[in-house]
């Protein structure tokens, strides 16, 4: 009786081996006969790629800047490599309009046509008419390069300037740009509206993404015009490093008298990209100009996929 079961299971034992591992056309016998790697423990080793890491080569040698708010760091990585006040809250002053940008093109397109029916006449303008029909493309032109607050104005009155606000408030917390509040489009306001040096590197690197805006911002002078060919208005970049320091590719300029000079700038130099905020200074282009010498003098990268194991 026993040599019996044992038999009955040594049979049933082929037989289930034989079903396994027999090349047939079954679908089952497909799925464990060819794919058995699939079911065995193998061990594989993970190959994950670091990105380079930036280090001061001297630590000791700090750039020498007026700004009370300073934020340099590694846009691949986002290691910062610069550091002053980085969560301390300043008035944004017209960096305000890289978040009304984000917000524009998030809801227009940039061939739709908006007429002029307010707008204002206060601070840097890029002169608009009233009663003008002009893209958002255009208008994006006049808020980004010229830093016209007009520009920035009518983007958010034409959608509703309470709901446009309301608007950048949800992409700064969406961005966690916990230090910053907005409650105008053009920056033109000194209350209750703030923002961190580590906030804008957010708000720019978001930019960045974008290669429409990130080609606006790296405009040092264009002529656009309404669609009637009845308005031609001429814009200049307010960054004037743009086009005199090489790498250099905007991004966002700020002053008001409270605020004072913000320069929030995308530089490139060996491969490597970086985002620069200046907040509250007494010569932004200067004190940006400094950090860039130190970026190209004194930092350099430990690239962890380059280096020697040990197995």
């Amino acid at each position: 009786m026993i040599l019996m079961r044992l038999r009955f299971y040594l049979l049933f034992l082929f037989y289930i081996l034989l079903f396994l591992f027999y090349p047939g056309d079954g679908f089952y016998i497909h799925l464990f006969s060819y794919n058995r790697p699939l079911f065995e423990k193998k061990e594989t080793e993970a190959k994950l790629k670091i990105n380079p890491v930036p280090y001061p080569k001297n630590p000791f040698y700090i750039p020498e800047t007026t700004a009370q708010g300073l934020y340099a760091v590694d846009l691949t990585s986002f290691t910062p490599i610069l550091e002053k006040n980085t969560h301390q809250r300043f008035l944004p002053a017209s960096t305000t309009k890289i978040i009304t940008a984000l917000v524009a093109v998030d809801v227009y397109k940039p061939n739709q046509i908006i007429k002029v029916k307010k707008t204002i006449d206060e601070g840097q303008l890029m002169d608009l008419k009233l009663d003008e029909k002009i893209t958002v493309e255009n208008l994006l032109y006049g808020t980004l390069v010229h830093s016209g607050n007009d520009a920035a104005f009518v983007l958010a009155d034409n959608y509703g300037y309470k709901k446009f606000i309301d608007l950048m408030n949800r992409k700064a917390k969406k961005l966690n740009m916990v230090d910053t509040h907005f409650e105008d489009a053009s920056g033109l306001m000194e209350t209750n509206q703030y923002t961190s040096p580590f906030d804008l590197a957010l708000a720019a690197r978001e930019l960045l993404k974008n290669p429409y805006l990130a080609k606006i911002v790296s405009t040092k002078e264009i002529i656009i015009s309404d669609v009637d060919f009845k308005y031609f208005h001429k814009l200049t970049n307010v960054n004037k490093l743009l086009g005199e320091i090489a790498g250099l590719g905007g991004l966002k300029t700020g002053y008001t008298e409270e605020a004072g000079e913000n320069l929030v700038s995308f530089y490139k130099n060996n491969n490597h990209q970086f985002i620069i905020v200046i907040l509250k200074s007494l010569d932004r282009f200067n004190d940006t100009t400094n950090v860039i010498n130190w970026i190209n003098n004194n930092v350099s990268y430990i690239d962890f996929n380059n280096q020697p194991t040990n197995r």
